[in-house]
């Protein structure tokens, strides 16, 4: 198997990201939407002061989350020829996070809100809080784990080999 140039890591690996970005923007766009309209439904003017404010918080980090994620693609339009793809996808890489973690505390807000509408305020915060606990765990805690785990790179190189005896039993073998 032929080693991958470091022009052709950072092309693909900003290819990535960007494909990446590509999955979570339409959930970002459509929540913040959302978000846009919910001022002008009728009951919204009888929110306590509270709400309105977990409300506000929601849409303001829907706001930011569309900023960073949205960010990455833009820098790689104006940045396009410049031979600034390592820094692209740096920066790229932080403001996904970054964006990730915005529209989780959306997401969560957002939750809290309606389910104190629903129910009492004793139940939002316990769903709130399972909700910013399964963003945490699912999103960040179990690939941080992963990554951290010094079984990690010995299973991909297993998985590496086998999938390469697999293309070799097709007669597609990677090897040039």
């Amino acid at each position: 198997m032929s080693e991958e140039s470091k022009a052709d890591q950072l092309d693909r690996e900003l290819m990535e990201l960007l494909q990446g970005l590509r999955v979570v923007m339409p959930g970002v766009q459509v929540l913040l939407a959302f978000l846009l309209t919910v001022p002008f439904q009728q009951r919204f003017t009888q929110l306590p002061g509270s709400l309105r404010n977990a409300y506000f918080a929601a849409i303001a980090c829907a706001t930011l989350a569309t900023v960073l994620l949205i960010a990455p693609s833009t820098h790689h339009r104006l940045l396009w020829r410049a031979r600034e793809k390592e820094w692209l996808l740096r920066v790229g890489n932080r403001m996904a996070l970054w964006g990730t973690v915005l529209l989780g505390a959306s997401i969560v807000l957002a939750l809290y809100v309606v389910t104190n509408l629903l129910f009492t305020s004793q139940q939002a915060l316990l769903t709130a809080a399972a909700a910013a606990a399964a963003f945490a765990g699912i999103w960040y805690v179990l690939p941080l784990t992963r990554r951290a785990s010094p079984s990690s790179s010995s299973d991909e190189a297993a998985e590496d080999e086998d999938d390469e005896q697999a293309q070799e039993s097709r007669g597609t073998s990677s090897r040039r």
